[in-house]
């Protein structure tokens, strides 16, 4: 699936979609951590992870636009790092005009009121006003993978931001996982148009009968129930 199908599909889906989604798949669920939000509230993002690992100095992210493609998304990895600023304006911008969707920061951005005006969305754990005071040796693989949290994604992943946060899914399961949350999301429609009609939850999901079945096999969980009946409230 190109960038410009995963960007159309996901406008209509959100990453707490793509998430159950990725466990009704059994694909690993790698979220970002909880922290990482987008420095303009409401921002979306979708494309192919172009990975660069931070060291003290720009000219890494520079060097991942070289082999970058429109639509792709700049993941930063600066561990995480609570005590500098790896990104600023001018590569938002530089970024934007290469042509990317966005920028995902495993660190914190600074000039936030610059960023927000340039628009290109951007997410990380935060900002701080100081840069780098450091700068270390680069790996000599700074640009084929990045970690982001507990993950490490590189090339052959595809990375999803919105309000809830930030998802990477390898490329080659994208329309799959897509196809999966189109249905989960259908289906929590109708759900939710059903309540809002006087119908409650709990009798659309047969819960009595759940609740009278675990009785006699206790074992017997919420999920298993959901997908015999054709809900979806989780995976």
């Amino acid at each position: 699936m190109d960038h410009q199908e995963l960007r159309r599909r996901f406008a209509m889906l959100t990453t707490a979609h793509l998430a159950d989604a990725c466990i009704r798949a059994q694909v690993p669920v790698r979220c970002a951590p909880a922290l990482m939000h987008a420095v303009v509230p409401g921002s979306r993002l979708a494309g192919g992870v172009s990975p660069a690992r931070h060291v003290g100095s720009v000219d890494v992210f520079l060097e991942a636009l070289e082999g970058t493609a429109p639509g792709d998304v700049l993941v930063v990895d600066n561990g995480g790092r609570l005590d500098e600023a790896c990104v600023g304006d001018l590569v938002v911008l530089e970024t934007q005009a290469a042509g990317l969707a966005g920028i995902v920061i495993w660190g914190l951005h600074r000039d936030t009121a610059d960023i927000r005006a340039i628009g290109l969305p951007v997410f990380s754990l935060g900002a701080i006003p100081t840069g780098p005071q450091r700068l270390d040796v680069r790996p000599h693989d700074a640009l084929e993978s990045a970690a982001v949290g507990d993950w490490t994604v590189g090339r052959a992943d595809v990375v999803l931001g919105d309000d809830d946060g930030v998802l990477f899914v390898p490329a080659t399961r994208a329309g799959d996982v897509c196809t999966l949350a189109e249905t989960i999301r259908d289906t929590e429609r109708r759900q939710a148009e059903r309540i809002r009609a006087g119908v409650s939850l709990r009798s659309q999901v047969q819960f009595a009968t759940y609740l009278a079945q675990r009785q006699q096999t206790p074992s017997l969980s919420f999920r298993d129930h959901l997908r015999a009946v054709g809900g979806a409230i989780e995976e």
